[in-house]
């Protein structure tokens, strides 16, 4: 697909480095300004796919953008602006090398590690005789380690995370509050869209005031797993699969063509019918979890479209 953005390569005024990690490219400038662009790029299994997914990246800038101003009042976020539907603009922080996983159900990572006979993950135990995408008694955390581009998030218990000085005893404790709020405010959100939060991530920096905040994405597919909640309580009764609005839906079709991320496996092929599909499952994600239209941005020139939206908000800020 040719309209769609996989990589980036901009030089914006003051610019000092350029990471890029799995899905966005993140600019860091002078006067402690981050500008992030979401890309078109598909991760599963820690393996980016060969191919964009079209306007996958506005997708999810937007789907986090609505997010973090629907949790805002209770815990503070990087976000300065959203001066392009790809781009999000804000303030540097030093991030914590750990992603906070949360769960609220027993699907997929923890149904596959529940599967092989393991009742523990990440040092949380979970209870006996669950079946897939039963509900826990209560949510439980499962911290991942932040990989580079390339490699695999590790599971990682919070003893280890202390242990190894990874995070301070006194930090961690505010990343665990602020993770359980913002899943119940989630929870809160999904379930007026007549949806059920199953799973997510949430990743924290450190101002350079020592504040810490939410960055990077929240509650989007690629963070989140979601359940349709009507039907959800007679599927489970008869051992169905739950309806789900996540990209679980990428990683079972990966599976099903032999592909897991594992060494020796081989990416199979993504043609443009099944990349118009997914583009189209990311809009029907959108539009469930926002409740709202999706619009689709001008993707005739997206780099340009970029350059030019970024740059003016740059030069207002002057």
């Amino acid at each position: 697909m040719s309209n769609t953005i996989i990589d980036t390569n901009f030089h914006f005024p003051g610019q000092k480095s350029l990471y890029k990690g799995k899905v966005r490219e993140v600019y860091h400038l002078e006067n402690n300004i981050l500008v992030m662009v979401a890309t078109d790029r598909l991760s599963a299994f820690d393996v980016v796919m060969p191919k964009g997914i079209p306007y996958k990246g506005q997708i999810l800038n937007q789907i986090a953008t609505k997010m973090m101003a629907d949790t805002a009042d209770i815990v503070p976020n990087w976000l300065m602006a959203t001066p392009d539907p790809n781009v999000a603009v804000g303030f540097a922080c030093e991030p914590f090398k750990v992603e906070m996983v949360i769960r609220g159900y027993l699907s997929g990572h923890a149904a596959r590690e529940y599967k092989l006979g393991k009742r523990m993950l990440c040092g949380v135990a979970m209870p006996h005789g669950m079946q897939e995408n039963d509900k826990f008694p209560s949510p439980i955390i499962t911290p991942a380690t932040k990989a580079e581009m390339g490699d695999h998030d590790e599971d990682i218990s919070r003893e280890d995370i202390l242990e190894k000085g990874i995070v301070s005893e006194e930090d961690y404790l505010i990343l665990e509050a602020y993770t359980k709020a913002l899943f119940q405010r989630g929870t809160e959100i999904a379930a007026k869209r007549g949806l059920i939060l199953v799973d997510t991530k949430y990743e924290f920096g450190k101002t350079k005031d020592g504040k810490i905040v939410l960055i990077d994405e929240i509650h989007t597919p690629d963070s989140s797993r979601y359940f349709y909640a009507e039907g959800y309580g007679e599927r489970q009764n008869r051992g169905e699969a739950q309806k789900q609005l996540s990209k679980e839906f990428v990683r079972q079709w990966l599976i099903s063509n032999n592909f897991q991320g594992l060494k020796g496996q081989v990416v199979p092929e993504m043609t443009d019918d099944y990349i118009q599909t997914v583009s189209e499952r990311y809009i029907e994600l959108y539009e469930n979890i926002t409740g709202e239209k999706f619009i689709k941005a001008d993707i005739s020139d997206i780099q340009s479209r970029i350059e030019k939206n970024v740059l003016g908000y740059l030069s207002s800020l002057k």
